[in-house]
C-alpha cells in the first residue's frame, strides 16, 4: 500500500545535511560580509516560500526556535504546516517574542521596533528578521559602513518601506541591541546586521 505525501512533507532539502549546512553558511557570511549578495535555496526544490527564505528557515530553526510569520505569509496556503514540520520551530504571534522572523517587505511592511531586541545581558537575545524582497539589486542605494565592510557597501533592495533610514538609525543607536536582516528572493540573501552604519546622506 503506498501513502501520499501531504503538501506539508514535500519540499525537504534534496540533501538535509549538505544543504542545510550550506543555507546556515550563507547566513552567516550574509551578515559577516553586509551587501554582498550570498547564493542560498539550492536543494529545496518545492517550497511554499521563496526558496532562499525558506531554507534559511529549515536551516536556522528548531523546536526551540520562536517563529514569528507575518501576516501574508501566516496566511500564505500550507506555509506554517510546512515550516513547522520541516523546522519543528515553535509558532509565536508576538513579533516580540520571537529569535526569528519571516515577512514580506512589500506586502507586511517592515517596523523593527515590534520584534525583540534583547537585553543588556543578553544582546543576541534579538529576532532576526527574514524579509522577502522583490529584489536585491533594483531598490533605492542604501550606504552603509561598519564591521565586515571594506570601505562602504550599498544595498538596493527592493520594497523597502518609506522612512527605513530612519528606522534603521534608531536600531543601530541602540547597538549592541537591535535588530539583523537577511533580505532574501527564491535563490539569493544579502545580510543587515544591526553593526552596519548608514550614511549621513542617506533619508
Amino acid at each position: 500500500m503506498s501513502l501520499a505525501v501531504s503538501a506539508p512533507l514535500a519540499g525537504s532539502f534534496l540533501e538535509p545535511v549538505f544543504d542545510s549546512q550550506r543555507a546556515f553558511r550563507a547566513a552567516m557570511d550574509a551578515l559577516a560580509h553586509p551587501g554582498v549578495v550570498q547564493p542560498a535555496g539550492h536543494g529545496l526544490p518545492d517550497t511554499p516560500l521563496p526558496a532562499a527564505a525558506a531554507a534559511l528557515v529549515l536551516a536556522l530553526c528548531d523546536y526551540e526556535t520562536p517563529l514569528f510569520l507575518g501576516p501574508s505569509i501566516e496566511t500564505l496556503p500550507g506555509t506554517a504546516a510546512y515550516l513547522r514540520f520541516h523546522s519543528d520551530a515553535m509558532l509565536v504571534t508576538d513579533p516580540a517574542m520571537a529569535a526569528f522572523a519571516v515577512i514580506d517587505l512589500v506586502r507586511d511592511g517592515l517596523d523593527l521596533a515590534v520584534f525583540a531586541q534583547g537585553t543588556p545581558e543578553y544582546p543576541d537575545r534579538s529576532t532576526t528578521v527574514i524579509a522577502l524582497s522583490p529584489g536585491l539589486t533594483d531598490g533605492p542605494p542604501l550606504t552603509f559602513s561598519g564591521p565586515g565592510i571594506a570601505a562602504t557597501a550599498t544595498l538596493q533592495v527592493a520594497g523597502l518601506p518609506a522612512g527605513f533610514a530612519q528606522q534603521w538609525r534608531a536600531n543601530r543607536a541602540a547597538f549592541p541591541l537591535g535588530v539583523d536582516i537577511i533580505f532574501a528572493t527564491s535563490d539569493a540573501i544579502i545580510g543587515l546586521p544591526r553593526s552596519a552604519r548608514l550614511s549621513k546622506d542617506e533619508r
